[in-house]
């Protein structure tokens, strides 16, 4: 028998969403990397696996793997997918909050509809040691050496690690050098999903991610949350932000420390299928 699994997006950041609570699949990373491939698999960003719930609080549990095979331990916009999925199979309704266990905790979430979903993603967490990234103290900034040149970070944990440039242009050609430096750059000694921002207006900022273990992608839900989280720290910008990705915009909301940060985006059904490779 084959594989079932559901595909699913999130503006454009797209997974594969399977169904492991009662019967676990076996996914070694060669075979993640191979449903993964965009010509002879399926394709996806990140394959995101439902599971039982090891807390009785909690509707469900998840597990998440890049393209590559690798663990990951927070995804905004798989989080999302996972709601939609779970009210789609009757497990979440409408309008009421739920708890999900993820790799990096807890997550609450409610569905306004079928497809918009808003994600409580927790309190963002600045000490290098939880991020991990290598510095002796926390600071706004930290200077990053990437090839010869010296650029300028902002370091997050949103449950998976964050470094977060602003940038005057997003689509600017040392954007797409920077991106791969930073994500595996020696100081981050689990890499990290590096977000470019650019400020539009206290309200407004657009993105560009390059994933750790999938490259550029199309939104980052979590990498949203980061540059807000980090942009919001340094007086940038405002408590409630639109962020602009190339696959569409997310709402995110936070009051500052000591609060948690809420997230706010669709979740899309692609079609369903099973999966025949080895």
């Amino acid at each position: 028998m084959g594989l079932r699994f559901t595909k699913m997006h999130g503006l454009g950041n797209d997974f594969v969403v399977l169904d492991a609570r009662t019967d676990a699949p076996p996914l070694d990373a060669a075979r993640i990397r191979a449903m993964a491939d965009r010509h002879t698999g399926i394709g996806f960003d990140q394959l995101l696996v439902i599971e039982p719930a090891r807390d009785s609080s909690c509707t469900a549990a998840y597990s998440i793997r890049n393209a590559d095979g690798s663990s990951a331990g927070q995804c905004g916009n798989g989080a999302r997918c996972i709601g939609a999925w779970l009210h789609r199979d009757g497990m979440l309704a409408l309008g009421a909050e739920a708890k999900l266990e993820s790799p990096s905790g807890q997550v609450a979430m409610c569905l306004a509809d079928a497809s918009t979903v808003t994600v409580n993603m927790g309190e963002p967490a600045f000490e290098p040691a939880a991020i991990p990234f290598d510095a002796p103290a926390i600071a706004d900034t930290y200077l990053l050496d990437t090839g010869g040149e010296r650029v300028e970070v902002a370091t997050v944990s949103m449950g998976n690690p964050h470094a977060v440039l602003e940038v005057g242009d997003v689509y600017a050609a040392e954007v797409d050098r920077l991106g791969p430096l930073v994500t595996c750059h020696a100081r981050f000694p689990e890499g990290a999903n590096a977000g470019f921002a650019q400020v539009l207006d206290a309200h407004t900022v657009r993105l560009r991610v390059h994933e750790r273990g999938a490259g550029w992608t199309r939104a980052c839900g979590s990498g949203a949350c980061a540059a807000v989280a980090a942009l919001r720290r340094r007086g940038r910008v405002a408590d409630r932000v639109r962020v602009e990705l190339p696959g569409g915009a997310l709402e995110i909301a936070w009051a500052g420390p000591g609060q948690a940060l809420w997230m706010t985006g669709p979740a899309v059904f692609v079609f369903d299928g099973e999966w025949l490779g080895a």
